[in-house]
């Protein structure tokens, strides 16, 4: 990896930070393939069970860096094309990934930036945390970067809409109350508050964990109640035929911590 990207690895967590703190973190193109390449191996390496992501210096994300020089042979427009899927590859492997991501937001999150913490599986954020769907003020757009999926389905249509439609920031108090972050911390504690989330998801069984991300995936997009209770019902009976099913239940009965042995 690049000095754009650290990864410290700290045993089953490996801890992710945007090393861009001269620009807040914005994504340039060095950034964004580190993102991407990260990502799309994370699913090869059953070693790392958690991922924290988080930024350093005075903000999250700032977004794509607009001042970074892109010109290329392209034309504008497939260097556009090529800008929009390079970084919305990002946000699909997250999703994909089967590790939980953790994300630690202070600061500002801004457009692509924003998109990041929508990705992860849990949200945390200081109290000076902010953050925006900011491409309708550069003469775009408002959907952009996954967006209009996540959003809505994060914090309901209204305050989707009224984000997406004028760019305005929300604050880390209403972040919470609308359900984007899960907690308000204080910034000296941030981290220690991701690491002991971390710890308490590595204390299940390691092909548990990874399932219910997947099934949490496909069911916010269920067709029905049948369909998201079959998703259920299949990864239930996997996993009742596990080594580590039976490990958990004789832990649980003997009052001990559980020693799972399959990745």
């Amino acid at each position: 990896m690049s000095r754009e990207l650290l990864i410290e690895s700290r045993g089953a967590v490996e801890i992710a930070t945007l090393n861009r703190p001269e620009r807040l973190n914005a994504l340039s193109e060095g950034l964004v393939d580190e993102l991407n390449a990260y990502f799309g191996g994370l699913a090869d390496r059953k070693e790392v069970r958690v991922v924290i992501l988080r930024g350093a210096g005075r903000g999250f994300c700032a977004g794509l860096d607009i001042q970074e020089d892109r010109a290329t042979g392209e034309t504008p427009v497939l260097r556009t094309l090529r800008t929009q899927t390079s970084i919305g590859n990002i946000y699909r492997k997250m999703r994909a990934c089967p590790q939980p991501i953790i994300a630690l937001g202070h600061g500002a999150a801004a457009g692509g930036g924003l998109s990041l913490l929508l990705a992860s599986d849990v949200r945390y954020g200081t109290p000076s945390f902010r953050c925006n769907a900011a491409y309708i003020r550069i003469g775009l757009g408002g959907c952009d970067m996954a967006s209009s999926y996540f959003l809505p389905r994060l914090v309901g249509a209204s305050l989707a809409s009224e984000m997406i439609l004028t760019g305005r920031f929300i604050d880390a108090e209403r972040a919470l109350r609308a359900g984007l972050i899960s907690e308000i911390v204080d910034e000296d504690a941030l981290l220690d508050r991701g690491l002991a989330l971390a710890d308490e998801m590595l204390a299940t069984a390691p092909w548990g964990l990874r399932l219910s991300k997947q099934a949490l995936n496909l069911n916010i997009d269920a067709q029905s109640l049948d369909a998201a209770m079959a998703i259920e019902d299949r990864q239930q009976v996997i996993l009742s035929a596990t080594e580590d099913h039976k490990e958990a239940l004789a832990a649980f009965l003997a009052k001990r911590p559980p020693e799972y042995r399959e990745r």
